[in-house]
């Protein structure tokens, strides 16, 4: 069967690995231990390289298309400016011979590779990798395999698990057949015969060589599995999260480093500016949270350093609470005052409801029995057998008798007009009284006069209470004598809340003058900061400019010192070849080197005690301002 074609219907898959690097690490089940990355210039400790690959006759474009090109092309592709002498080599050729299993001591297969079923798992298997990998082969092409299409298969399948391993165009299958499977660490490498190649779909041969591409297939699925994992141990720089603490991110992003510092450094350069500046800003994003997170607990911490020393300057919470029970406690006791008043004000209107009720009970009572004696008297008056004269003498008795009746009711309802309108007038001013008593009994719960009252005040009850029951007037106000005992303490009391206000605006007073003068006094301090702050300002100028002088003086003695130091070589060479003629004249150069040098000496000494005694005398000073403005601070905030 000709070469196999390429299939058009189907979209290739993405490139699992666009970051141009093809010698990751493979999992630890497929690759030797400790396997690191390449170096850009090769693998170390090999043997030599293989010349560069060829293309093969099967035309690829599978999901590892960014793989194939070498480390040139790769460098290329991001940018960087290659060089000719650099390539990265397959991370499975090179390795040392014999590390595989040896052809002469070879492991049994444990898997039933004569089994039927087994066989066209492995069939299915390889068929659909195969198409996944866009190698478009018919799905019958394993049952009857010729050595040609075996070879096509099996470069294909190396060439997914190493896109770099440098198979020769046109050598023989039998050359290149054992070199991948033991670079690839294939365990049963040494029951192969490459003999077998020449018709791999022969009963004998083709179980063995079915099980060699089945095992490619799981290997080239694993390693597609590990590179699509995104696992730290890829050492990808552009899988590295903003925060991250894997050793492997730290890896990645310190290989990633080198490769472009080792660019740079091939082009000559012995500095990386730009690779130090991006690594330096990645790391810094990396610990702008923790930084962030960092100032936050600090500021909270300062805050609760403040709260902390409020709390120790304040006096105990248990003071404030003690004072705070004196207070409830007091108040308590007044609520309770106020309560029996009110329990008594109802119990009077209770026995003053009752006893109307039963007034007019009586009332009606009355009304039923004079009725009664009406009805009596006027049967008595029909049964009787009177003259003429006696009822005329009757009649005109009743008619008189009538009109002083009306005459009597008249009156009668007039005075009950009378005594109506004096019990509304009663009622009305009982209840101004009622109510001048509950603002009197206010007003003094108000001015906390409630007994017992605090000294020096006058020990007596000030509350009053109202009887409009009461028959005597003088008995209707309960409670002390209004006239000998409440009014002449309320005149007392009056005086002493006069006192202390006449005292407390005193105090008001004085303490209006102090912080008057504190005001000022701070207004002072202000603008002799100022002062201190401009003489500050002077004194660091003419540090600037001494420290200018001095350097300037310096430069000028190192340079005059160098040219001393010049002529003194140059007299001491004109000495040694002229003889010690001039011996007098090194000497006198040697003493102005020294002088100069010692006056350089003098120079920045007197520089630096200058500079460190200024510096003294302004951090003392401001020491002292801020200790005065504290001062006054918390004497404003105690007063």
């Amino acid at each position: 069967m000709g070469d196999f074609r390429r299939r058009s219907t189907m979209q290739p898959p993405g490139d699992v690995l666009g970051n141009a690097r093809s010698n990751l690490p493979m999992p630890s089940s497929i690759m030797k231990p400790k396997a690191g990355r390449m170096s850009m210039s090769g693998p170390a400790l090999r043997g030599p390289m293989l010349p560069p690959p060829v293309p093969s006759t099967i035309q690829r474009n599978n999901m590892y298309r960014s793989q194939n090109a070498n480390a040139l092309q790769m460098s290329v592709s991001k940018g960087r400016t290659p060089q000719p002498s650099v390539r990265r080599g397959s991370m499975w050729h090179g390795a040392i011979p014999g590390a595989g299993p040896s052809g002469s001591q070879a492991t049994k297969d444990p898997r039933n590779l004569r089994d039927g079923p087994t066989q066209a798992k492995m069939r299915r298997d390889i068929i659909e990798w195969l198409h996944r990998t866009d190698l478009d082969v018919p799905n019958n092409i394993l049952q009857s395999l010729t050595a040609r299409q075996f070879g096509e298969i099996y470069q294909h399948l190396v060439l997914l698990v190493d896109p770099a391993w440098p198979f020769k165009e046109g050598a023989r299958l039998e050359e290149q057949f054992i070199q991948p499977l033991q670079a690839l660490r294939y365990p049963f490498v040494g029951s192969i015969d490459i003999r077998w190649l020449a018709a791999p779909a022969a009963p004998h041969s083709w179980p063995s060589l079915l099980a060699v591409l089945h095992w490619l297939v799981e290997l080239g699925k694993a390693r597609l599995h590990y590179m699509e994992s995104e696992d730290p141990t890829l050492q990808e720089p552009s899988l590295v999260p903003d925060e991250f603490d894997d050793i492997h991110y730290h890896q990645a992003l310190a290989m990633d480093y080198y490769l472009a510092a080792y660019e740079v450094f091939l082009s000559g350069q012995d500095v990386y500016p730009e690779q130090d500046k991006a690594l330096e800003e990645r790391y810094a994003k990396k610990d702008e949270k923790v930084v962030s997170d960092l100032n936050q607990q600090k500021e909270r911490l300062g805050e609760l350093m403040a709260e902390l020393k409020q709390l120790e300057k304040s006096p105990p919470p248990i003071e404030q609470l003690k004072t705070s029970n004196g207070y409830l406690k007091h108040d308590k006791a007044k609520f309770e005052e106020v309560i029996r008043q009110l329990e008594d004000r109802k119990q009077r209107l209770i026995d003053t409801i009752a006893h109307e009720k039963a007034e007019i009970s009586l009332a009606m009572s009355n009304l039923e029995r004079l009725k009664h004696e009406h009805e009596r008297l006027t049967d008595i008056v029909k049964a009787q057998n009177l003259t003429q004269e006696e009822v005329h003498r009757m009649t005109s008795e009743h008619e008189s008798l009538t009109r002083d009746l009306e005459h009597l009711k008249a009156k009668i309802s007039e005075t009950n007009k009378a005594v109506t309108k004096l019990e509304v007038s009663l009622t009305r001013k009982v209840e101004d009284a009622d109510d001048a008593v509950d603002t009197y009994n206010n007003l003094l719960s108000a001015l906390n006069l409630f007994p017992p009252l605090p000294p020096p005040l006058p020990d007596i009850n000030l509350t009053l209470k109202l009887n409009s029951a009461a028959s005597n007037p003088q008995e209707m106000l309960v409670g002390s004598d209004v006239r000998e005992e409440i009014k002449p303490a309320l005149l007392k009391i009056a005086e002493l809340k006069r006192n202390e206000r006449a005292t407390l605006e005193n105090e008001q007073i004085t303490v209006d003058a102090d912080l008057d003068q504190l005001t000022a006094d701070c207004e002072n301090l202000e603008s002799e900061v100022v002062e201190v702050q401009k003489m500050t300002n002077a004194l660091s100028d003419q540090a600037d400019d001494l420290r200018e002088a001095v350097q300037r003086e310096a430069v000028k003695s190192s340079e005059e010192a160098q040219r001393l130091e010049e002529e003194l070589n140059k007299a001491r060479t004109s000495a040694m070849a002229n003889g010690v003629g001039v011996k007098s004249r090194l000497q006198a150069l040697d003493i102005a080197y020294r002088e100069q040098i010692a006056k350089a000496e003098r120079l920045r000494d007197d520089t630096v005690r200058a500079i460190v005694k200024s510096s003294s005398e302004i951090v003392a000073f401001k020491d002292e301002v801020s200790r005065q403005l504290k001062y006054l601070h918390d004497f404003a905030d105690a007063n």
